[in-house]
């Protein structure tokens, strides 16, 4: 049977203080909203409905790659009148869950499991237990442990405030008891709003049974309001992270210090100091070491390879057995060959460098081709930027680049040649050739050093 997921995301969130939708801040690098339709759209069989108002033309365009359904909900007026917005949508034979784009972490499994315990005579509450339930809706029952009611916290009595079992605000409902609620909704409590919660008093009046299903953990029902909540949610989904990880064999040395930013996938026995951020998808061979303060972004590490503390590896391919850092930088489309060393306060930009080449210290090299065992010393750039275009340097196999050297492109340096400390290379080099480019020194005796002038 087919079933709509409605994700509930037009409220401004006036307390984050942000020009931004509340639902487009992130978690883990993604914004709250699209980790919601991540997980729904992962369920079998389900229609997805977005539910937008404030900033909505943002909210739409950051979730336009999923199939849904927009809704605009202008003027919002609680989450029962949310629901009425969409109930023109909804197929009448079939059932509804609501999810909010301000709760990113639910878990596909606990969605699931919902589903298993629902049916055409049920409706199904996720509820959980908190020690201090200050601000949910109170989920009160009978003598026989019968769900009742929901009776938010600023409508409950004194006595009401006591229960511990709150409502997260999910809910699976069949449609065919669900539209007629929503038309019976209205909005007589003192925050003036049409309660999706008042539809439990209703079907426990009709005789639909509720079941209440809980979830894992607590992080899974935390919405996010203010700027605490989000960085204490952002905690719980690294530590989670850090945990499956290591699961899989990977060692973290403080795991409170790491931040998944994406996806990682990792071979055996690699390591990851402290305070490194993963961010796209990263794939660690056998045996990568990576150093404190590094930045893995969209890249692939070869096997055996050394990152050093605080580099910066963009959209890069490494071969096995590399050496980079401590602070190197290599932006996209670098592809490093085996055994290469790019050393400390290196970048590199769509440049090959082939297996066993070195560019140890102080360079830049960019738009390069460059072939196997190639030496370049410490202060080399390739001047690949005329102002307006991009020229490619070509440096074959076994070249040695002396230290302070300009290699001004379009230029070939061929196989086995060497290049002069200090020389500004124009015109190309051809196999084994000796190239310098600078000019002649001059020594004068008995020079006289300049004085101050009084």
């Amino acid at each position: 049977m087919k079933q709509d997921v409605v994700i509930l995301a037009a409220g401004k969130g006036s307390r984050m203080k942000s020009a931004m939708s509340k639902v487009l801040h992130p978690i883990g690098g993604i914004p709250m909203v699209r980790r919601v339709l991540m997980t729904a759209s992962n369920l079998e069989n389900v229609s997805l409905h977005l539910i937008v108002g404030h900033q909505g033309e943002q909210v739409v365009a950051s979730c336009q790659d999923f199939s849904t359904n927009e809704v605009w909900q202008d003027n919002p007026q609680g989450t029962g009148d949310a629901l009425r917005r969409v109930a023109s949508d909804l197929d009448p034979v079939g059932s509804t869950l609501t999810l909010y784009g301000d709760v990113p972490l639910i878990k596909r499994s606990t969605l699931e499991k919902m589903q298993s315990a629902g049916h055409d005579n049920s409706l199904v509450l996720l509820t959980t237990f908190l020690d201090d339930p200050t601000g949910y809706g109170r989920i009160v029952r009978d003598a026989q442990d019968l769900v009742k009611a929901i009776v938010e916290h600023k409508d409950a009595t004194s006595e009401q405030h006591q229960i511990k079992e709150v409502n997260t605000g999910i809910l699976l409902a069949p449609n065919k008891f669900l539209l007629g609620w929503l038309d019976r909704l209205d909005n007589n409590n003192a925050q003036g709003e049409y309660y999706l919660t008042d539809i439990i008093s209703m079907a426990s009046k009709d005789g639909v049974n509720i079941v209440t299903v809980h979830p894992e953990n607590i992080a899974e029902v935390t919405g996010v309001n203010d700027r605490v909540q989000l960085s204490w949610l952002e905690r719980q989904y690294q530590q989670e992270q850090a945990q499956l990880l290591m699961s899989q064999g990977l060692t973290l040395l403080d795991p409170a210090r790491f931040d998944l930013r994406g996806n990682l996938t990792v071979g055996l026995d690699c390591s990851i100091d402290i305070n490194c951020i993963i961010e796209g998808d990263v794939t660690l061979g056998d045996n990568v070491q990576i150093g404190p303060n590094c930045h893995l972004k969209n890249c692939t590490i070869g096997e055996g390879t050394h990152v050093y503390d605080n580099s910066l590896i963009e959209e890069s391919t490494l071969d096995s057995q590399c050496v980079i850092g401590p602070f190197a930088r290599l932006r996209p489309g670098s592809q490093l060959g085996a055994n290469a060393k790019i050393g400390n306060f290196v970048e590199t930009k769509k440049a090959i460098i082939g297996a066993g080449s070195k560019v140890n210290h102080l360079s830049y090299v960019g738009d390069t081709l460059m072939g196997d065992g190639v030496n370049v010393g410490a202060g080399t750039i390739t001047c690949n930027y005329d102002g307006v275009n991009k020229s490619q340097t070509q440096i074959g196999d076994d070249v040695f680049v002396g230290s302070n050297t300009s290699l001004v492109a379009p230029v070939s340096i061929q196989s086995g040649a060497t290049i002069a400390a200090g020389s500004t290379i124009t015109k190309s080099v051809e196999e084994n050739q000796l190239a310098f480019a600078r000019a002649r020194q001059t020594n004068k005796n008995d020079w006289p050093r300049p004085v101050k002038k009084s």
